[in-house]
């Protein structure tokens, strides 16, 4: 059989991915470094209504069941495991050929990889891929980046193995290399604020309001029905309703040690926040938290030594119950502004071209954050390419401000309780911020021009300026040098 396409790597995603590709009659030849992962694909193929996926014994033999130009997908852990499959690989390949990473990888290591295979007339793809295992089989979000030769040769598979929505499939030529492993990097760090703003407000559920599971499950429910509809929050209803399945008493949910993991995407996000100088307050709190949450021994002690308030607030519990709402999904807006600005920072300084819109259509089906918000995200990034911030658009900006008051109420609430909120307060903070035209940076700077001479603008004149603050400060030369650093970095 000549094939239209390979996949090294099979992994449950990457099995899951052949057979998505098969399913839509690609003719796909799968290899493994372990022959038995390359027989049970084989063989689910089979089941699966005879497929048509063939075996490979090595990389050799791999690479030759392939028509040319051939494209190859990886799907093996990120970082050396990469490197040493494209190595293993592109001594067998021809100039012209193809190869894709579809695995989560820090961006600058695409950037070598394609200009590595560039040498040798190889085309190299990054491509994110979200929605898990099952996504994986019946239709992920699928986000690609690199030359748009390399894109026309990949797009008839990836179109029809997408996820697709009412407006199409979930992928799209995002730009040059780079840029879609940035965007399922950015997407992954979105994720990461959603969630720990819905863990925050199971917290508020179960410790203020006073919620059993089965309650907190249907309530849950009940948000996916609405505006909060989301896979996210479908799927927290549906584990909150879990019963156990190891002891026959109780639910999972409350056997579940409260460490989260992690595999690097969102330190990796709010890094590049970093490097952008955009802030991502709702992304860069969730981290923390789960930074907080690995140190279970410590706040174990901790907690036998450190108390909160010893009364709290008595409210409306169906008050609580609705400004919850209300609160999470201004929140969740937040997040996502945060994220599309980082997204639209690197993209200005790579001159990647990204289309945010597009990005906002990839994410509404398939991928772990897909959520009818996403309708009108897509919708106001598509009426204005310029927005600056999602939270101006017209519709998203009359919805935070008619919902800060329950948005307020939460933090509040929380806080006066003694339960932590730091995505749900981030995110307001992040707001206020945003919203004033005034802020007090202006004391801050003049306290680095006080110690560092670092100079500030004035309100008045142009250009930057220096004071000499007390009879022990003296000159510090061309202000124009001295301040040049900074304003080049902003």
């Amino acid at each position: 059989m000549s094939c239209d396409v390979g996949l090294w790597g099979l992994a449950v995603m990457g099995q899951n991915f052949a057979l998505n590709m098969a399913s839509h009659d690609f003719k796909v030849v799968v290899g493994n470094r372990s022959p038995s992962k390359v027989d049970l694909t084989v063989a689910r193929a089979k089941e699966e209504g005879e497929l048509p996926i063939v075996g490979s014994t090595g990389y050799e033999d791999f690479i030759s069941k392939l028509q040319t130009p051939r494209k190859i997908i990886l799907l093996v852990m990120a970082g050396k495991p990469v490197d040493d499959t494209i190595a293993a690989l592109a001594v067998h390949l021809e100039p012209g050929d193809l190869i894709v990473d579809g695995g989560n990888e820090w961006y600058p290591n695409s950037l070598r990889r394609a200009e590595e295979l560039e040498k040798r007339g190889i085309l190299f793809m990054g491509m994110g891929i979200s929605g898990g295992e099952e996504g994986a089989r019946n239709g992920p979000s699928l986000m690609p980046g690199g030359k748009r030769k390399a894109y026309d040769l990949m797009e008839p598979i990836l179109v029809k193995c997408a996820a697709q929505v009412s407006d199409g499939a979930c992928t799209g030529y995002l730009g040059p290399i780079g840029a879609g492993n940035y965007v399922k990097m950015v997407h992954n760090g979105i994720e990461y604020g959603d969630m720990q703003l819905i863990a925050e407000v199971y917290d508020c559920l179960k410790k203020i309001v006073g919620m059993n599971n089965v309650d907190m499950s249907r309530q849950f429910a009940r948000w996916n029905d609405g505006d909060l509809s989301s896979y996210l929050i479908e799927i927290t209803a549906k584990i909150l309703a879990k019963e156990d399945d190891v002891t026959g008493t109780g639910y999972v949910i409350d056997y579940i040690l409260d460490k989260t993991g992690m595999k690097g995407t969102g330190r990796w996000t709010v890094q590049e926040a970093a490097e952008q100088s955009v802030a991502a307050p709702t992304i860069t709190a969730s981290l923390d938290a789960r930074y907080i949450s690995g140190r279970k021994d410590e706040r174990v002690a901790a907690s036998q030594i450190l108390t909160g308030p010893k009364e709290v607030p008595s409210v409306s519990k169906p008050q609580i119950i609705e400004d919850l709402g209300k609160a999470l999904y201004c929140a969740k807006v937040c997040s996502y502004a945060q994220g599309l600005g980082i997204i639209k920072a690197a993209s200005d300084a790579n001159d990647w071209d990204v289309d945010l819109s597009q990005c906002a259509k990839m994410w509404k089906g398939g991928c772990i954050i897909r959520a009818k918000l996403l309708d009108k995200i897509q919708a106001a990034l598509a009426n204005d390419a310029g927005l600056m911030n999602l939270m101006v658009d017209p519709g998203f900006a009359a919805e935070l401000n008619a919902g800060q008051l329950a948005w307020r109420r939460i933090v509040t609430l929380c806080i006066a309780s003694g339960i932590a909120c730091p995505s749900m307060s981030a995110s307001l903070s992040y707001f206020d911020s945003y919203r004033r035209e005034e802020l007090p940076a202006n004391l801050t700077q003049a306290q680095r021009d006080f110690f560092g001479g670092h100079t500030y603008e004035r309100t008045d004149r142009e250009g930057p300026h220096h004071c000499a603050w007390t009879k022990t400060h003296k000159g510090i030369g061309n202000l124009n040098e001295r301040s040049a650093g900074e304003q080049s970095r902003l």
